[in-house]
């Protein structure tokens, strides 16, 4: 594959240097940027069992050469080993940071973090290099961090400088976050408060971007985004009962109609972005201003049982302004709401009060009570310590958003086998199962070719919704670009980009025993329920089909064909 020269940003924050060096060809050639190109640098700088809050982790921030292109936001990748799961982690995010980075690298593709500093740092990125400098901004929540700064910010709250293993990223003042996984505890144990890029979104000319956006607006998903954003989903969900609710014991809410999509265009003031593809909607919290995503109302609403759109609205933007992620952040909550019931910790909490839940996200933010620094380690975490391991489901010990998989056995194989844990953005099958009859054959196709795909266009780096439009997976875009792939060569990309991060965590000790379905889902919730034993089956399907062996890891005769061989695939664990 031909390519474009492209460099990297080397930080080491122990030693205060910055350095520059090209990025190998082999390298550009088989994975590209973003994703990809982040994993393989992920797998080749750290040892087996890296402490992830240790110096040694890597921490990267990589965009893609379609980043600020391609219709819809910018977006970048952090890239790093989570804290929460120990596992790979990549994290995206959009907004004005992430188009500001892109510009700000110029000729480089990502900044490579390691080390720790002595004192709170941020690091400025501007005309391809980069620079250090004490800050004392630590201690200021995501909103104050931006404000400080000339340029577009990306930086940590309270939650990441005390290493809460699910604090975020926060991007434009909390606006869009790096969410999942914890990369904000990463880049808080390093003592580093921000990153600012200084620099404009890339101009595109490009006659195709204005192909690809007409793709997409005429795309279902298309119209639905733009009618809708994400905020719609927990109306689906609740459709069709697959909306967790009150920590898990039920599949649909009766308050519903009071967080959904009506109730955010009655309170919204405008959206984030206008055009063709717009953005999330904005509404006045007494937070202050906030951008409620669908994980937001599905998982700090109808999970903790809270009907009020304000309510929930507020809730998320305590944890934008915090740098939590809300997914982690609302399961915790719902969690100790039902150890409160259970009676296995001496604390009030009951689902519905919106109070009681923002005072213990601070309290899990600042890691000031025994509770809240219990949770802040995750739910898993707090089970062990507490008792309650089952009461809500985590997977490689990541809690699972609120598209609950007992209505489609789909969805618990996607959740099982995400690179990252328990994440719905790698597949999404149950927007499609529970309207169709699929065997089980379709079930590990359908979640493969999502996996696969999404690897690709979070390799360009493209938002996996204006992705849906792109049917030769970006091919005619890259070469415009310098690029000279074909779609098949794209296709094998993503295959390959998800071998590698399979090899990492099979690496890390991440093997069969990691894929579970939680206790939590062998129950019902309504009249569905994950049958263990049919899983198994399913999910030894899934292996055979990726050319992985009994125990999840890729045999000899796939790291061939994938341009992988050589590598470790775990034979020692």
């Amino acid at each position: 594959m031909a390519h474009p020269d492209r460099f990297l940003l080397r930080v080491d924050l122990a030693a205060e240097t910055v350095s520059r060096e090209p990025i190998p060809e082999r390298w550009l050639d088989r994975y590209v940027g973003g994703k990809g190109l982040g994993a393989r640098y992920l797998y080749d700088e750290l040892e087996p069992g890296t402490d992830p809050l240790g110096p040694d982790n890597a921490l990267l921030f990589v965009v893609g050469p379609l980043t600020g292109r391609a219709p819809g936001e910018p977006r970048y990748a952090a890239i790093t080993k989570s804290p929460l799961t120990g596992a790979f982690l990549d994290s995206y995010s959009g907004g004005e940071f992430a188009g500001a980075l892109a510009d700000a690298l110029s000729d480089c593709l990502g900044v490579l973090i390691t080390g720790r500093a002595d004192e709170p740092m941020a690091l400025t990125i501007e005309d391809g290099t980069a620079t250090l400098e004490p800050t004392d901004t630590w201690g200021t929540d995501a909103a104050a961090t931006a404000e400080a700064f000339e340029g577009q910010v990306a930086c940590i709250g309270p939650a990441g400088e005390n290493r809460v293993n699910y604090a975020t990223i926060a991007a434009d003042g909390g606006d869009h976050h790096a969410g999942r996984g914890g990369a904000g505890a990463v880049m808080g144990a390093k003592r580093l408060k921000a990153v600012v890029a200084r620099g404009a979104p890339p101009e595109e000319d490009s006659d195709l971007r204005e192909v690809y956006e007409e793709r997409f607006a005429d795309d279902e998903t298309g119209r639905w985004q733009a009618a809708s954003e994400t905020l719609e989903s927990v109306d689906f969900a609740d459709a069709v009962g697959a909306l967790a609710t009150r920590g898990w014991q039920e599949n649909r809410f009766e308050g519903t109609s009071g967080i959904g999509i009506e109730a955010a265009r009655a309170a919204s003031t405008g959206r984030e972005r206008e055009g063709s593809i717009p953005g999330g909607f904005e509404v006045s919290t007494e937070e202050g201003e906030s951008v409620p995503r669908g994980a937001t109302q599905m998982t700090l609403g109808a999970g903790l049982g809270i009907d009020e759109f304000d309510a929930v609205a507020a809730l998320g933007a305590r944890c934008d302004r915090l740098g939590i992620d809300v997914i982690s952040a609302g399961n915790a909550v719902a969690w100790a709401i039902r150890a409160s019931d259970a009676g296995i910790i001496d604390r009030d909490l009951d689902f519905g009060d919106e109070a009681a839940a923002r005072k213990l996200l601070s309290e899990i933010a600042t890691r000031g009570t025994q509770l809240g620094d219990a949770l802040a380690d995750g739910v898993e975490e707090a089970g062990r310590t507490f008792g309650g391991e089952d009461f809500v489901p985590a997977i490689k010990g990541m809690e699972l958003p609120a598209y609950d998989p007992r209505a489609a056995p789909s969805m618990a194989l996607a959740y099982a086998t995400s690179d990252r844990g328990g994440c719905h953005r790698r597949a999404r099958p149950i927007e499609d199962e529970p309207f169709s009859t699929w065997s089980d054959e379709e079930r590990v196709r359908r979640v493969i070719e999502e996996q696969d795909r999404r690897s690709v266009l979070w390799s360009l780096i493209v938002d996996d919704f204006v992705g849906e439009s792109f049917a030769d997976l970006g091919a005619a875009w890259l070469s415009e670009l310098g690029y000279e792939c074909s779609p098949a060569e794209l296709a094998t990309l993503g295959e390959r980009v998800w071998t590698l991060t399979r090899l990492f965590n099979v690496r890390e000790g991440l093997d069969r025993g990691a894929d579970r379905v939680p206790e939590a889902l062998t129950r019902p919730a309504g009249d569905e329920a994950i049958d263990p034993v049919a899983f198994e089956d399913l999910l030894d399907r899934y292996y055979a089909e990726r050319g992985w062996d009994e125990r999840g890891r890729p045999t000899a005769d796939t790291l061939e064909r994938l341009g992988l061989d050589g590598l470790d695939r775990g034979d020692a664990i």
